[in-house]
């Protein structure tokens, strides 16, 4: 495989993208994952997903992604203004980057982005800042066997940011991630919006969220109990920290 030229820095994105779910329903058998959601990622800004173990954070993510098909009359979800219908091409505008990467172990860390590379058109820009951040050119040519997780998890940062997404979804982004590493990894979600991307995250790390999100969409039970911006929702718990207003969010849905 060619080994893709390094790129200089981040370029803009042609845009950062709205998401706009709409009465969103899912259901496994008998349970009731997601309840009817409505709210919006606003475009260029950082929202968190928050909420307890099986709220529905994840069914939410892989319904935006397409990994979850949402059965008809049971919501939309619209990029844009248009909804994705289980169409695909709106994907492209999409980078994801899931809690534990998944890449094939014989092949390296260069052949893995060649490998991506090869899925869009030649001369697609590319944005392989974090390579260089992260100081990973010395472990492109390793087998993916042989890196250690918190190096995986560089490389899937690398990947959700690739091609310079009008969304990027990060799931529990900085698991693995060695202090350094996750300052770094930070300073590029924070300067993610300013490009042209709108970031959707997910983490258990209230601090985190404090410190990256603009906004956070709070669910219990496949509900929306808060969408808002952190200012308010510390104003509506009358709180000074997240964990607090949280505790206070949990504590009133129950």
């Amino acid at each position: 495989m060619t080994a893709p030229p390094m790129a200089a820095g981040p370029v803009p994105a042609s845009g950062a993208a709205e998401v706009r779910i709409e009465g969103l329903r899912k259901r496994y058998g008998r349970l009731e994952v997601l309840r009817g959601l409505d709210f919006t990622v606003g475009a260029g800004r950082v929202t968190a997903i928050v909420g307890p173990n099986a709220a529905g954070k994840s069914t939410l993510i892989k319904s935006i992604i397409g990994l979850v098909r949402i059965p008809t009359g049971q919501g939309r979800i619209l990029l844009d203004g248009v909804p994705i219908d289980g169409g695909v091409r709106y994907r492209e505008r999409i980078g994801y980057m899931p809690q534990a990467a998944r890449f094939p172990d014989q092949l390296t860390a260069r052949e893995v982005l060649a490998l991506v590379r090869g899925l869009r058109p030649a001369g697609t820009p590319v944005d392989l800042e974090l390579i260089e951040r992260f100081d990973l050119e010395p472990m492109l040519d390793r087998p993916i066997r042989t890196l250690s997780g918190g190096t995986r998890q560089k490389l899937n940062a690398v990947v959700a940011f690739l091609f310079r997404p009008a969304l990027v979804i990060l799931d529990e982004p900085t698991a693995g991630l060695d202090p350094i590493a996750s300052g770094i990894f930070k300073d590029k979600v924070l300067a993610a919006p300013r490009l042209g991307t709108t970031v959707l995250l997910t983490s258990h790390i209230l601090s985190e969220i404090e410190e990256l999100a603009d906004d956070i969409v709070f669910l219990v039970d496949g509900r929306v109990i808060f969408q808002g911006s952190i200012p308010s929702l510390l104003e509506r718990a009358q709180a000074t920290r997240l964990e607090k207003a949280v505790a206070t969010l949990m504590a009133g849905s129950r």
